[in-house]
């Protein structure tokens, strides 16, 4: 049986850290409802990967410019 290819979920560079985090938690909680089945619960732990990577972004975002703010005088 072929493998299909990992599906790519773009998330906007837009999104707010805090409504991702909204999302995130929304995944989660659909995810331990034991409602999904296989194939939605990899989509949404795939969605969650991808939003779990949006907020180590913008966190990376906010700290190099705390480090900025550090250095002005």
């Amino acid at each position: 049986m072929p493998k299909k290819p990992a599906v790519s979920i773009e998330i906007s560079d837009d999104l707010s850290y805090e409504a991702a985090i909204t999302q995130l938690e929304q995944l989660i909680a659909r995810m331990e409802s034991g409602q999904l089945s296989l194939e939605d619960t990899l989509k949404a732990y795939q969605e969650g990967a991808a939003l779990l990577k949006h907020c180590q972004t913008v966190l990376q975002k906010v700290e190099q410019q705390v480090k900025v703010f550090q250095v002005t005088p």
